[in-house]
């Protein structure tokens, strides 16, 4: 049963790697880097500081947890562990592959891009209310996107990017628990003022 899910996994890779052209390729390598996502980053925490005020602290905090829980799960935990190969260091498909970027590490389940960027977008899915759906709809897109990326590039199996993408929503669950007890539990932050 393992095999077949695998054997799956990597046809499923093949497809949606084969899929690259010319217009994509930047695209997809500007999605996959993490430091260009840094202007988004400081603008979402400026606008939280500015709406949130006190609660912005909990929030921020929270955000960064779950982050930090979602990555060291999936590189720490899982990819040691698991010691399965990237798609780009599988020898069974070095005659198929389409390598946009660079590698990366050696081994690749669970994808912590993914687990990042859905930690990231799950969590304020989660604590912001729902006069923010357009927002949280983009979230969760860029989260989409970031994750399709890795496959596209050639350095993760499409179940490194949905395990990724399930530890990061679930570390999201988690800190959003925490949140709405420190909210609760201590008024203070519950002011906006």
């Amino acid at each position: 049963m393992l095999e077949k899910l695998i054997e799956l996994d990597k046809e499923l890779f093949v497809y949606l790697n084969d899929m690259q052209s010319p217009f994509w390729d930047p695209i997809m390598l500007f999605a996959s880097d993490k430091y260009v996502w840094v202007p988004f980053y400081l603008g979402l925490i400026g606008y939280v500081i500015w709406k949130y005020k006190k609660q912005s602290i909990p929030m921020l905090l929270l955000a960064v947890l779950t982050i930090a829980l979602a990555d060291s799960i999936t590189s720490g935990i899982f990819k040691p562990y698991f010691a399965r190969l990237r798609p780009c260091h599988d020898e069974t498909l070095s005659d198929v592959i389409n390598l946009v970027a660079g590698c990366g590490g050696k081994f690749g389940f669970m994808s912590s891009h993914a687990a990042n960027a859905f930690g990231f977008a799950v969590f304020f899915n989660l604590i912001l209310s729902d006069r923010y759906a357009i927002f949280k709809f983009i979230l969760i897109t860029w989260a989409v996107i970031v994750s399709y990326s890795r496959i596209y590039l050639g350095v993760h199996f499409p179940g490194d990017v949905i395990g990724g993408a399930i530890v990061g929503s679930f570390a999201a669950y988690v800190c959003s628990l925490g949140y709405a007890i420190v909210i609760k539990k201590y008024s203070w932050f519950s002011l906006k003022a």
